[in-house]
């Protein structure tokens, strides 16, 4: 055997231990996550009953619909912000372009830790400085402003916006200018072609966007954790239970939100490949027309 084959066989098999090394800790949670003892390092059966005790909780509930209230308001800010700001870098000019291009790569570059703790002091040192005037103008019953859902979600729609920008960037370059020309050659109004012509061949990649906001604001930690004031995430609220001790209910909500996770991630992948692949010059053709339609 050549030395070639065996340096090919070595990396094979090096690659087969990485991924064993990433996955296994994961297949191993969810496997346990079905565990019907309560001991985490001993499967006694399966069942359904950590799932079920987790349904049951609360905090869990709690926690849930925090995550989802900020993932869901977060991800419609992003994908308006970054499609719109996509928009815009495109008729921009190049040097234009090239700055904002470069600002929406450090965003996405930019270590969570970091955002975290600038969005922290910047929101509190606001507060500070706002909380008095509203005190003064609102005597009787000033409002009082303080970290909690608005900051986390202002900080996700902040990174998760530049994500939307890059993926509409990126459908805007392969898209066919010539039917927003023909759209303005039949009369078509700017508003109606950009309804009618743009955003039809910008949805895949809005959708995409969205889907990835979505999820990468659900299963943010770091951020949050900075930002949240007195709220619980869900991650959070995992962090939080695995220093008293990793239970099977652990398990199963880490199950439960790694399945969200990959699931938004497998919808973003399709609407973004699969759409963008096979969509049909007819139908864009079609669209010029009705955006021509008096």
């Amino acid at each position: 055997m050549s030395l070639q084959r065996w340096i090919d066989r070595g990396l094979r098999w090096w690659t087969v231990g990485v991924y064993v090394f990433l996955f296994l800790p994961i297949v191993v949670v969810i496997v346990f996550s079905f565990n019907e003892g309560r001991h985490v390092a001993q499967i006694t059966g399966f069942s359904l009953r950590w799932y079920e005790e987790a349904w049951n909780d609360q905090f869990v509930l709690r926690a849930l619909r925090t995550s989802l209230t900020i993932a869901l308001v977060s991800a419609v800010i992003a994908t308006i912000i970054g499609t719109l700001s996509a928009i815009a870098m495109h008729g921009a000019r190049p040097a234009v372009r090239m700055t904002f291009e470069l600002l929406i790569y450090i965003a996405i570059i930019v270590p969570g830790i970091v955002i975290g703790i600038s969005t922290l002091i910047f929101a509190v040192t606001a507060f500070d400085l706002v909380n008095p005037v509203l005190a003064s103008l609102l005597p009787d019953r000033p409002p009082q402003l303080t970290l909690g859902l608005g900051t986390v979600i202002a900080a996700h729609a902040m990174f998760t916006s530049a994500i939307v920008n890059v993926l509409v960037r990126t459908r805007m370059a392969g898209m066919d200018r010539t039917l927003v020309e023909a759209s303005s050659d039949l009369y078509a109004s700017p508003w109606r072609t950009f309804r009618q012509v743009t955003i039809p061949q910008l949805r895949p990649a809005i959708v995409a966007g969205f889907l990835l906001a979505f999820t990468f604001s659900f299963d943010d930690f770091i951020v949050a954790f900075f930002t949240t004031g007195q709220d619980q995430t869900l991650p959070i609220f995992l962090f939080a239970s695995i220093r008293r001790g990793v239970t099977p209910v652990v398990n199963a909500i880490a199950t439960v939100l790694l399945t969200v996770t990959i699931s938004s991630l497998v919808l973003a992948w399709f609407v973004a490949v699969r759409r963008g692949r096979h969509a049909a010059p007819e139908s864009t053709g079609a669209e010029v027309a009705a955006a021509a339609e008096p």
